[in-house]
């Protein structure tokens, strides 16, 4: 899709925002459900058409919590109503974001534009395919000996490894600045991309409830790392230990004090 030609359907798409953020009590309200519906899936599959359909960008948006849920009674149809207008108001500035990069970072001479796979992104992929890697590598010829992941530091290892396939300067165990009195080290600093990535395994002594406590404790203490634009942390739960995965990723991916933080929890 050509740049201006992308500009011009997403600016089209926030236009139609503002018609459906107010519902009259009656028969109006079926109408702005089907219009609200149809609003949603266009604008979904604009941002698949002009992203990669596994980008984070589709992802942001979906992550937005519309309420679609009829109501019943007065209160409900509020309620609802106020769901939907704030739904609404947080998926706006996710386009017009999206609008901005386009204008930024595509080349309007190339009509076959097809948009750079930025650091989350190249990340993700590599989260999203990590148990993956981790189940063929056993697969080897003849019993050959291969790599267990048993603990982190077997997750650290292998996860090094495909970073390579991205990355050139990858800096293991950096130091960090001090936090309460202590000081660790983070997983890997991606210094030109002014990115970290934190890497966690489950297991019986690290449940969800420590893991959540422990990634709240790095996303405060990374907050003053001189080259952190962005913290990911990647936690590897191959046993399914976390029950609601997409709960905890939701509650700590954000931004915080100019810091994009991005929590993967895979396998899905």
């Amino acid at each position: 899709m050509k740049k201006e030609e992308a500009i011009e359907k997403l600016k089209r798409q926030i236009q139609l925002i503002d018609n459906l953020k107010y519902i009259i009590p009656g028969t109006q309200y079926r109408e702005k459900e089907k219009l609200f519906i149809k609003w949603k899936r266009d604008t979904e599959i604009l941002i698949e058409q002009i992203f990669e359909k596994d980008s984070r960008h589709i992802e942001e948006f979906k992550n937005i919590f519309y309420s679609i849920s009829a109501p019943n009674s007065l209160t409900n149809q509020q309620e609802y109503e106020r769901q939907l207008k704030q739904g609404l108001e947080k998926g706006c500035p996710i386009l017009e974001s999206m609008i901005k990069e386009i204008e930024d970072y595509w080349d309007e001479n190339n009509i076959n534009q097809q948009p750079i796979i930025l650091t989350l992104d190249k990340i993700k992929i590599l989260c999203n395919k990590f148990d993956l890697f981790a189940r063929q590598i056993k697969n080897r010829h003849s019993n050959r000996s291969t790599i267990e992941i048993i603990d982190e530091y077997d997750v650290q290892d292998l996860f090094h490894a495909l970073l390579t396939l991205y990355f050139d300067d990858i800096k293991d165990e950096e130091p960090t600045p001090s936090y309460a009195g202590g000081s660790s080290r983070v997983d890997f600093l991606l210094k030109q991309e002014q990115t970290i990535i934190e890497l966690k395994k489950t297991s019986e002594n690290l449940t969800a409830k420590k893991v959540g406590e422990q990634l709240i404790i790095d996303i405060t203490r990374y907050k003053s790392h001189p080259d952190c634009k962005t913290l990911i942390c990647f936690v590897y739960d191959p046993e399914r230990r976390i029950k609601n995965p997409r709960g905890l990723e939701n509650d700590l991916s954000k931004t915080t004090d100019g810091m994009i933080v991005q929590v993967f929890i895979r396998p899905i």
